[in-house]
């Protein structure tokens, strides 16, 4: 590998082992060959694979609330493997309306040996999860999703009361924050610093108003 990814993942609190470094490798390989037949991720270069996959994908690791966490939109499994695989303490359902995706998540699950996540084959506004019989969740994270209100009407009935929902950014999205519905608020913003990627990245973490929060909007 072209750069130390033990210690980078260190940086973002994660410590890892040695066998589950060759997983995430595993998973970056089994991406590759998957991408052969297809378009999972436009990126294919291994040291961006590692940065914009794994790295951005770890970086909310310490922002986790709860057991139970939901990544709503997980494409390719981004961030919801490397985080599951961090977190073995905690269960991760792996949520995205395209199935041919969660076939390959699928797989990657059997190849890593995770034993800690579930695929669910929906859109997040059309789950009932009293009809799966099925609890809340302390936790919903999801990247590149849209702004953040659409995120929170689409999500919003998923999460336990006092969880959070936790929207990965580029840039601080401060003109989408005016726009949250109703009983919504922000809790907090961060600026995540992610090793060897020189772009801007936050992470907003929403929660129901009824839940003490403090308001970062400009």
């Amino acid at each position: 590998m072209p750069l130390d990814f033990k210690s980078a993942a260190a940086e973002l609190g994660v410590t890892l082992s040695d066998e589950q470094v060759a997983k995430l490798m595993r998973l970056l390989d089994e991406l590759d060959d998957w991408n052969q037949r297809m378009n999972l991720t436009a990126i294919r270069v291994r040291e961006q694979q590692i940065t914009k996959h794994l790295l951005d994908s770890l970086s909310v690791h310490r922002f986790l609330h709860g057991k139970r966490i939901a990544d709503v939109g997980t494409g390719a499994g981004f961030p919801g493997l490397p985080l599951a695989l961090a977190n073995s303490d905690r269960h991760f359902t792996l949520i995205d309306s395209v199935a041919k995706k969660l076939r390959f998540v699928d797989q990657a699950v059997h190849v890593m040996g995770l034993n800690n996540v579930v695929t669910l084959h929906a859109r997040a506004e059309s789950i009932d999860l009293k009809k799966l019989n099925a609890p809340r969740f302390d936790c919903i994270v999801a990247r590149a999703i849209g702004p953040i209100a659409m995120l929170v009407k689409s999500s919003g009935h998923l999460l336990a009361g006092g969880g959070r929902l936790l929207a990965m950014k580029g840039k601080r999205p401060d003109n989408e924050l005016r726009s949250l519905p109703s009983g919504w608020k922000v809790a907090d913003i961060h600026r995540l610093a992610i090793p060897t990627l020189d772009e801007e990245r936050h992470l907003v973490e929403v929660w129901r108003s009824h839940d003490k929060a403090v308001d970062c909007r400009p």
